[in-house]
């Protein structure tokens, strides 16, 4: 016999959370005391062996069910008080006496036959305290025959349960669809023996003891993960195998290496419970653990496993388990399961989950409920959008016509759900389209391009991409998927319709099933609970349908083989070879694959089996960092996007982009383009080339008088710009200027005043909901990056670059970054906690701070004599809030490259004057001393030199009156004033 440890006299109070056995109890503490659910005891009933359950592959012994079921209806859900009377170390069990109000249940259980005592032999061993009295109810019940010491004849054997295969450990042999198909929508009743977690539950179907699992239908809730070591012997085998419980009647001696290895094993993979898990789970065994409920089966998942709702018992009345989970904020509303209910069951748990969203309970404790600007980007269904580009045969983008073009919400990229499609490979990574992606790809756009769809958005998911450049960790983005169907469905040649399915009766053609009935696609077998497509079952017969047809990807021909020429990636004599074959014929059909400016494009020529980059002869659209090139680029991306268009090719330049006229539906583009007002006629091509030349011209003029876009500021016989155009004309460019930020050395920031992009910008901001700050490790922004940055002078979020950043993954919150703010010009030092990520809508478009420097002036730098006092009055003197000022534009020097952080980039050399002055900042700083006039430039017109002349006459002002740097005289000229000019740009950047 085990050695045995005496117990406790003290009394304790709890609730009876299960009843494993005859013998046994799981009993709850009334409260806890820490987070989570409260503390639990298993109790053994002391000196009582129960008769045993059946374990895998067994038989019960007679009576076992009847005892369990006694002791289960007299104890479960009731409060007890309770004490340890002894403890068997070997198997780390607790013996105990257990009382439902003042009645001992031990005395009960043996006084209706369903124990039996234990025999003490000569041994001593710890005992019950009522020991003499259990000898003597047992007797009692011997003699009346009752429970196990029935005298009937085959009492014994009928009363062994009959299992069917599934309750002794052989679940495949169950028949979930025949079960499923017998009793749908018909109350069962069941007895609930475990809970996997707060939605997963196994029961005892009666009268037949079917032992199956149940999802519950239409939620899901919090995982509880992945246990790192074997399981614990718990539950009904706690108290079969030997008396009292003892699973192997020894003692437990030390494990073997092989054994040791086999935990360190599992402890490798072990995942924790997510948040809530244990609570939902908790909260689920509470209400239903050893309880008769109420199961309807809904339906069966691909595994076979059963799809149900649950009932529970609370008093009079019947409760749906799911719907007081997802009240509860402890599991998820999902529409995959959900759609095999009753509409007024899944409108009830939809409701029930809004509002634990707007309580923020529990789960949802860290919800934040979509931005209200961002309509067309979280609304869950949407009906119109015309769709722009097919990205590959999965993958869609629609837009909102609804929205101006440009909008960072005018485009919505959709993945279609529970389907995939081969890989169309990314020619820049040299990855080569995998079979049947290109015939996948152009199967729906010659369905949907321009073609107005209805999108039913279903679910989200965080995807894991590859690796970067420098094998860092890998990144991740959110992909939201939907199911799109066709509102006006043109049959083409070989498609197959879909049978009308529920729900998609009124929404037209499904274009996932589209593509899975062609063989371009299969359907992704998702795992349990995973969210899935309302039309799942619908895509699983068009692939089986796929299947049996033996197409597409299921087809046993070898696949097409299609060998495209990029001349795009080419050299430029590749390309020049190619001229001819496009001469031949005087249009040349073509796909526009993609839109790299409003004016130069991507096309494949099928019949050359060749892809180019195709420019527009004499039309010219606004630069990648000018005023209206995103809408350029937004309105052919809406008009021509992967459309079949016609070319006529003139020549090729010397970087290998053909040039010529570009048709869809009979239309030249660049008219499109010139009567929005979105490009320019260029005469240097000369236009007796170009056709239609005549209509080209008469669209500008159009634009021109209706002030258009980048003609808004279009005053007739001058070329005025609207804020930042590359073109210098005769007339020189004046720009309406609020100063943000002052540098040393006459360098200053500025934002144009006017300008659409600053407005739209400061729009977007000020809609955005901040989220909280961001747990460590999980956003690490890098060197180059735009992020959301809290400035610390008055507390305000505003767009950021990284200009240094830690090394390695943040540890932090106090992590120090060095920002640039694209907006304004200023640079400083910020904490990790003042970071935020921003969505790439917001974070694409260019700074709005340009930097500029004072004309035909030298001022000192920070760190030279009198330095600090030539910014303190370009400081004063401008940086009043609001306050504006007209900058003549002089000169650029783009020597510095790209915008790169506070003082780098592109430079603007201005006369700077304000709207009430009478002379400029130039002057003002030359005539207080804290400049000089630039000389050794060899400034290139007579406009110049004249400006220069009178800027002298205020410098001589300063000299004479020894004002500032020249206090101590004159001031010798430095190694600058002979460095050769800056790097002047004429044309178009």
């Amino acid at each position: 016999m085990a050695t045995t440890t005496a117990g406790s006299t003290q009394m304790f109070r709890g609730r009876v959370k299960a009843v494993p056995s005859g013998d046994s109890l799981v009993i709850m503490a009334l409260t806890s005391k820490t987070p989570g659910p409260p503390l639990e005891k298993t109790i053994t009933l002391s000196s009582l062996i129960a008769p045993r359950l059946a374990r895998k592959g067994g038989v019960d012994e007679p009576f076992a069910w009847d005892s369990r079921e006694y002791l289960r209806k007299l104890c479960i859900g009731k409060e007890v008080t309770f004490r340890v009377d002894y403890i068997v170390p070997s198997i780390n069990r607790e013996f105990g006496s257990v009382y439902l109000g003042d009645k001992n249940v031990a005395m009960l259980v043996v006084s209706e036959g369903w124990a039996k005592v234990r025999e003490q032999g000569q041994q001593k061993v710890e005992a019950s305290p009522v020991l003499a009295d259990l000898l003597r109810l047992e007797e009692q019940a011997k003699q009346q025959g009752l429970g196990r010491w029935s005298k009937a004849p085959g009492a014994a054997e009928a009363a062994i349960r009959n299992l069917p295969p599934s309750a002794i450990g052989d679940p495949s042999n169950l028949d979930a669809m025949g079960l499923l198909a017998a009793n749908k929508g018909t109350p069962m009743q069941g007895i609930v023996e475990q809970v996997r977690d707060g939605s997963t539950i196994r029961v005892y179907l009666l009268p037949d003891f079917q032992f199956v699992q149940v999802f519950v239908a239409g939620i899901q809730a919090p995982s509880m993960g992945r246990r790192a070591t074997p399981e614990i012997v718990t539950g009904s085998d706690m108290s079969s195998d030997e008396p009292n419980g003892n699973v192997s009647g020894e003692p437990r001696g030390p494990l073997t290496s092989a054994q040791r290895l086999a935990i360190s094993a599992a402890s490798s993979n072990e995942v924790a419970p997510d948040p809530f898990g244990l609570e939902a789970k908790h909260f689920t065994e509470i209400r239903v653990l050893n309880r008769d409920v109420r199961i309807v089966l809904e339906g069966v998942d691909k595994f076979s496993n059963l799809i149900g709702s649950v009932y529970y018992p609370d008093g009079e009345t019947a409760k749906d388990l799911a719907l007081e989970l997802v009240e509860n904020g402890l599991a998820k509303y999902v529409e995959w399961s959900a759609s095999m209910m009753e509409d007024d069951a899944k409108r009830r748990l939809k409701n029930a989950e809004l509002q634990a969203k707007k309580t923020r309970l529990r789960s949802w404790t860290n919800y934040v409920p979509p931005a209200t600007n961002s309509k067309a980007i979280h609304d869950q269904n949407f009906t119109g959008k015309v769709v722009v580009e097919v990205v590959s045969g999965d993958c869609i983008i629609v837009a909102d016509d609804s929205v101006p073009y440009g909008s960072p919400l005018a485009e919505r990229r959709v993945n279609l759900s529970s389907i995939r499609c081969p890989k169309i490979g990314n020619p820049r990574r040299d990855e080569k389209p995998a079979p049947y992606a290109r015939e996948a790809k152009e199967f729906l756009r010659t369905r949907l391009i321009g073609r107005q769809v209805n999108v039913q958005m279903e679910y989200s998911r965080k995807v894991s991409m590859a690796d970067g450049p420098t094998g860092g960790p890998a990144d991740s983005r959110v992909m939201d998927f939907g199911s799109v169907f066709l509102l006006t469905p043109v049959k083409s040649e070989g498609d197959e319709a879909a049978p009308p399915t529920a729900g998609n009766q009124q929404a037209g053609m499904n274009v996932a099933e589209l593509v899975v009935a062609r063989g371009f696609g299969n359907v992704i077998r998702h795992r349990d609970f995973e969210e899935r497509s309302n039309y799942y079952d619908a895509l699983l017969a068009a692939e089986s349908r796929s299947i049996s047809g033996k197409k597409g990807l299921h087809s046993a021909k070898d696949p097409p083989v299609m060998h495209i020429t990029d001349l795009t990636t080419a050299s430029v004599k590749k390309a020049r070879d190619f001229l001819p074959f496009l001469h031949r014929s005087r249009k040349t059909p073509a796909v526009l694959e993609y839109v790299l400016s409003g004016h130069r494009f991507k096309l494949l020529i099928p019949k050359e089996t060749c892809s180019i980059a195709f420019s527009l002869s004499g039309v010219r659209c606004p630069g990648r960092n000018e005023p209206y090139s995103e809408e350029a680029i937004a309105l052919m991306r809406r008009k021509i996007m992967q459309r079949d268009v016609e070319i006529e090719v003139e020549t090729v330049d010397r970087t290998g982009t053909f040039l010529g006229s570009l048709w869809e539906s009979r239309t030249n583009v660049a008219i499109t383009l010139l009567e929005a007002g979105l490009a320019k006629l260029q005469t240097s091509f000369g236009s007796d080339r170009i056709p239609d030349a005549h209509l080209l011209e008469q669209a500008e003029e159009s634009a021109k008088k209706q002030k258009l876009k980048i003609w808004e500021n279009y005053v007739e016989g001058e070329e005025v710009s609207n804020g930042a155009a590359a073109v210098e004309s005769k007339q020189k460019e004046v720009l309406k200027v609020v100063v943000t930020e002052v540098l040393g050395g006459g360098k200053f920031y500025a934002q144009t005043v006017g300008d659409q992009k600053v407005a739209s910008i400061q729009k977007q901001l000020a809609s955005l909901h901040l989220q909280e700050a961001p747990v460590i490790g999980a956003f690490n922004p890098k060197k180059g990056d735009i992020v959301l940055a809290q400035f610390s002078a008055d507390n305000s979020w505003n767009r950021a670059m990284i200009v240094n950043a830690p090394r390695g993954v943040v540890e932090t919150s106090k992590d120090k970054f060095e920002v640039f703010y694209i907006d304004y010009g200023n640079q400083e030092v910020v904490p990790y906690s003042h970071l935020r990520p921003l969505d790439a809508s917001v974070s694409s478009s260019p700074g709005l701070a340009q930097l500029f420097s004072l004309a035909y002036i030298k001022v000192p730098n920070l760190e030279d004599d009198h330095g600090t006092e030539a910014a303190q009055y370009l400081s004063d003197h401008t940086l009043n809030s609001g306050k504006e000022f007209r900058a003549k534009i002089e000169e650029r020097d783009i020597s510095g490259g790209k915008v790169k952080g506070q003082g780098t980039g592109p430079v603007l050399l201005v006369t700077l004057v304000a709207v009430d002055a009478e002379i400029s900042i130039n002057a003002a700083m030359l005539q207080e001393g804290l400049a000089r006039v630039e000389k050794g430039r060899r400034w290139d017109s007579k406009e110049r030199q004249v400006a220069l002349e009178n800027l002298e006459k205020f410098q001589e002002e300063a000299r004479t009156g020894r004002h500032g740097i020249w206090e101590y005289g004159d001031v010798h000229s430095d190694d600058e004033d002979s460095a050769p000019p800056v790097r002047k740009t004429g044309g178009r950047r």
